[in-house]
């Protein structure tokens, strides 16, 4: 039994060095191509300084070859038929001499594009079948919400999803009922026009006519290009990009709104709008992965 289980111990631990080797493999190999190229650079330039040696030896050999030519009007032992054989066997042997003076430094270079050639085709693989699984959960999330949706009614489903909840909210002897929203749940893509960006200012009037403002030049954007990423938007907010923001954005004729929201007239963003805040959480209207909608 110990046996058994240090076989299946040693096993395990094989499958998961394979499994790193196979995660790292593009890295290996970039960094295996880049080192090839430079050490293949490095042998052809010691070919060369041994170049020209070596056609001297050609040349001394072909001159050897051509002396011995046979002429029309001498009788010789030496038939032109052989001489133009062995006229071949020398400029062959120059070949070849030639070919093992950069072999290694060819051979060496072949092997460091494969690899890097290597490198490049895993991670497009694997860049596609993520963007692929990417826009797979945004699928099966768009229509979980189009369920909801159907099933609760528009504006409540807008509620659940901003986590939002009605609350009395008394003004003198009057009550009157009010939304209210939990500004700490939000989606992935929202981010808050704050302080920390450049273009934030202390006026209120002005941060709110920024966000219109750049709201609207995003739109002309799509609407003019026909896609807009939403790391093109956080650098036109002077917001710091995303990972996500790299490959989600607007599509024009997509299945989404046709329209970039950056959601500024939320229920949770009354005091932003009104004049009493000064910073503004943004919940962008995303379509999605828009790699494969372009």
């Amino acid at each position: 039994m110990k046996l058994s289980g240090l076989k299946i111990a040693m096993t395990r631990n094989v499958g998961r060095s394979i499994l790193q080797l196979k995660k790292n493999s593009p890295h290996i190999f970039f960094v295996a191509g880049m080192a090839g190229s430079v050490t293949s650079t490095v042998l052809a330039c010691r070919a060369t300084l041994k170049l020209g040696e070596t056609l001297d030896e050609i040349q001394h050999d072909i001159k050897q070859a051509k002396d011995l030519q046979p002429t029309s009007d001498v009788q010789t032992n030496y038939p032109a038929e052989q001489w133009h054989k062995d006229m071949g066997y020398v400029y062959g042997k120059a070949g070849l001499k030639l070919a093992k003076l950069y072999a290694p430094s060819v051979a060496l270079g072949a092997a460091s594009m494969a690899c890097l050639t290597g490198s490049h085709v895993q991670l497009t693989r694997r860049n596609a079948a993520m963007m692929a699984a990417y826009a797979a959960i945004q699928k099966a999330y768009d229509d979980y919400r189009v369920r909801v949706r159907d099933e609760l009614g528009q504006d409540k489903e807008l509620d659940v999803y901003h986590a939002t909840k009605t609350e009395a909210k008394l003004e003198g002897k009057k009550s009157t009922e009010v939304k209210v929203s939990d500004p700490n749940v939000w989606s992935a893509y929202a981010r808050w026009f704050d302080e920390a960006s450049r273009e934030w200012k202390k006026d209120p009037e002005l941060n709110r006519l920024f966000v219109q403002c750049q709201q609207n030049y995003a739109n002309q954007l799509l609407q003019t290009r026909g896609h807009v990423f939403l790391n093109e938007v956080y650098d036109m907010l002077d917001i710091e990009r995303s990972k996500a923001g790299q490959v989600v954005g607007w599509v024009i004729g997509s299945d989404g709104d046709n329209h970039i929201d950056f959601g500024v007239y939320e229920t949770f963003s009354a005091a932003f709008v009104n004049g009493r805040e000064k910073s503004i959480l943004l919940d962008f209207n995303v379509d999605g992965v828009i790699y494969d909608k372009i």
